[in-house]
């Protein structure tokens, strides 16, 4: 099969395309699967940049998330059968190849079907953006209906989807965008307030917005300076949710003196610590996603679409932003 080899760490030209054996199944629940998409994340690049978490296992095939068409089944799978439509997030951490490749091994409890509404490309840019903003919001931030939340870069690939979810769960929502196109992109998901935060301050214009109370629920996607102001924002007692490894520079003062709650939202981590429940509670997310898809309440935005061999021009744009929603690989 042709799959996106990682060499070694470094640059996007790291990334090659080879032939290497197709994968067999080697446990009872085991599913092989023909992979006709893999989306594009974040996690992708850094590792690409910094190196796997295990480097000692390189090349690598990196991609954590995928679309595609189950071909065979281990003998003790009972929810999938041979030309079942999936979707998942596992792999591509560096331990287990991952989805830039023709094919995949996957344990049929860390999959779920495919929304049926949903491209293959569609789908595959959409497992770990909804599981991220599904945990953070209703897991860390326990987030009720009525409440107001502020989502950072809701034109991003978590922060389209946060935005959905939010306001499905009945929460007023404010998002900062840093242009005019990306506000026109989050106006279709219908956003109580928009805020450029290249032309005007995120914590005056949601301290407005909220009367001078702040936010019930801030939801951090950018990181560095992000966090700390993000504390200003939101109300005493309230709750302060991040994606990132905060800053160093991260004054935690606000947070302690009004009381916030602040937590971490790593989706990777059940995957990196071997966690299967958890993992499988991951799916049952992404099954419960499907749904709300399917029933046209939900969606997700894949902006650009590449062929697998252009792998590395899809690191470039996702390292240089200038996109809305997500990314994705088409493997034909």
């Amino acid at each position: 099969m042709k799959a996106v080899f990682m060499t070694r760490p470094g640059d996007p030209d790291v990334l090659q395309v080879a032939e290497t054996p197709t994968p067999q199944l080697s446990h009872p629940t085991d599913l092989l699967i023909r992979l006709r998409a893999a989306g594009i994340n974040p996690i992708d690049t850094k590792l690409r940049n910094r190196g796997t978490f295990f480097p000692d296992r390189l090349p690598a095939i990196l991609g954590c998330d995928g679309a595609g068409v189950v071909a065979a089944i281990g003998s003790e799978v009972q929810r999938f059968r041979p030309g079942d439509e999936v979707y998942f997030c596992n792999g591509g951490l560096g331990a287990h190849p991952g989805t830039y490749a023709e094919w995949a091994i996957a344990d049929e409890r860390l999959v779920a079907p495919k929304p049926r509404s949903l491209s293959f490309t569609e789908a595959a840019a959409a497992p770990l953006v909804l599981i991220t903003a599904w945990e953070a919001l209703y897991d860390r931030a326990r987030l009720q209906a009525g409440q107001r939340v502020l989502i950072h870069a809701g034109a991003g690939g978590v922060g389209h989807v946060a935005i959905q979810l939010a306001r499905l769960q009945g929460a007023q929502v404010i998002t900062t965008i840093s242009s005019s196109t990306k506000a026109d992109f989050v106006r279709r998901f219908a956003p109580a307030a928009i805020i450029n935060y290249r032309e005007i301050d995120f914590v005056e214009a949601t301290l407005a917005w909220t009367n001078g109370t702040g936010v019930d629920v801030a939801f951090d996607t950018v990181g560095g300076v992000t966090l700390g102001k993000s504390f200003d924002a939101v109300q005493i007692y309230g709750d302060v949710v991040t994606i990132l490894e905060p800053a160093p520079t991260t004054n935690w003062k606000t947070a302690r003196t009004r009381n916030q709650r602040v937590s971490f939202e790593l989706m990777l981590t059940p995957m990196l610590q071997g966690l299967v429940e958890e993992q499988m509670a991951q799916t049952k997310i992404l099954e419960q996603c499907s749904r709300l898809i399917d029933d046209g309440k939900l969606s997700i935005v894949c902006d650009r679409v590449f062929p697998l061999s252009q792998a590395a021009a899809a690191h470039r744009l996702l390292e240089t932003g200038g996109f809305c929603g997500k990314l994705a690989l088409e493997i034909t």
